[in-house]
């Protein structure tokens, strides 16, 4: 297994609650762990969940559904992990992993996380719905099968299924055959990633997820792929290669900058609009890539760009990494992450909140109509923003 569930039982306790992983960089605000904002009760933020966790795996605390809710609560942004000075910081989330394994090996989750981890396991998605109707999204695209092409774009189930990601995963691909790129996909074969099966401790439904995709793909002789969603990109890139899955990896705003740098892809038309940029948890804080989404908007001309106060490794989680896009635990209240982060783009001054996220598009979208802003600020995916420089609409 990826891990042992109990591997950190003698470990744990040295989180001694100091509050570091409650801030962003500056001690302006104790806002940046999106369960501790919604709730701003101790047991909420990365500190309390190990100790409770701690109390509950050494049998001081018996289990309870809200003991699972609490656990299950965090987004595993890694805001914590940043902001902790300490050595063992590297182990926080893994701790936190950890401890959702031994329940799921107890049988013991939250009803809708186990609908979730249901719904993949029957039908490759959390959504539960067919197989059949994964390529539903790119009808009339001119997208081809994957066979032998440079690329394969692997799509995702959000990007797949959710009527407003479905957008965005067309603005990818209609930009990436405008640069010239041979792409092809896998259409009604692809199936979940997996990467949010792994942080909600279903080691073995991942790894069953991960052997099929990488089987699927070296039989068709894939090489490169580029992703949609942070969220797969890391499952490709950085948990994959555990299973024999060695692929060259990309984002999409990636290969996107380097299409309009060297001159294949043409965004002259501009974008006449004040943009800020949220940094998703998976690209950011997971993979380290904060510069190539704001060099490629940059890159179009009129896009006239700003920074949140809280951006990079200090961004504020949206609140749906970890299956809450699905499972959504931390809605519901005007105090949930995505509310709090499109306010903060509102008082930054943008007119478009642009995102490189499938799930974060969805996640602030649906908070933008929650605060009544739809006047105010619109949530545009980066490859939105590209087409309509392009063009290619």
């Amino acid at each position: 297994m990826l891990i042992d569930s109990y591997k950190f039982r003698d470990t744990i306790h040295r989180c001694f609650r100091c509050g570091y992983c409650k801030f962003p960089t500056t001690w302006a605000d104790v806002n940046n762990c999106p369960p501790y904002a919604r709730f701003r009760m101790e047991p909420y933020s990365c500190g309390g969940r190990l100790w409770v966790t701690r109390a509950w795996l050494n049998e001081k605390l018996d289990w309870s559904d809200h003991l699972a809710e609490i656990l299950y609560s965090c987004t595993t942004c890694r805001n914590c992990e940043i902001k902790c000075p300490l050595s063992f910081n590297v182990d926080i989330v893994n701790m936190v992993i950890a401890a959702r394994s031994a329940m799921v090996e107890q049988g013991r989750v939250p009803p809708a996380v186990r609908k979730f981890l249901e719904n993949v396991d029957l039908y490759g998605n959390p959504y539960g719905i067919s197989r059949n109707k994964r390529n539903a999204w790119m009808q009339d695209e001119g997208l081809e099968q994957y066979d032998r092409h440079e690329f394969l774009y692997y799509v995702g189930c959000t990007g797949s299924y959710d009527t407003r990601a479905q957008s965005a995963a067309r603005a990818v691909g209609r930009a990436l055959r405008a640069a010239g790129l041979s792409v092809g996909v896998l259409g009604n074969d692809e199936i979940c990633d997996g990467n949010e099966v792994h942080k909600l401790g279903e080691e073995g439904l991942f790894e069953v997820l991960a052997e099929e995709t990488i089987g699927h793909c070296k039989k068709l002789g894939v090489t490169k792929i580029v992703t949609l969603s942070p969220h797969a990109y890391h499952a490709f890139k950085n948990l994959y290669p555990k299973f024999g899955g060695e692929f060259e990896v990309y984002h999409y705003t990636q290969v996107l900058y380097k299409a309009v740098r060297e001159g294949a892809l043409d965004v002259s038309g501009g974008y006449g609009a004040t943009v800020t940029y949220h940094d998703p948890c998976f690209l950011g804080r997971w993979n380290d890539e904060y510069e190539a989404p704001r060099r490629l908007l940059a890159a179009i001309p009129s896009v006239r760009f700003l920074e949140m106060q809280k951006s990079r490794d200090a961004a504020l989680c949206c609140g749906g990494g970890a299956g809450n896009f699905e499972i959504d635990l931390l809605g519901g209240s005007e105090s949930s992450p995505s509310r709090r982060r499109v306010r903060e783009a509102i008082e930054a001054g943008s007119q478009v909140l642009a995102v490189a996220c499938p799930k974060c598009l969805v996640m602030l979208e649906d908070s933008v109509k929650a605060e009544e802003a739809g006047h105010r600020i619109v949530v545009k995916d980066i490859a939105e923003i590209v087409c309509a420089a392009a063009g290619i609409e």
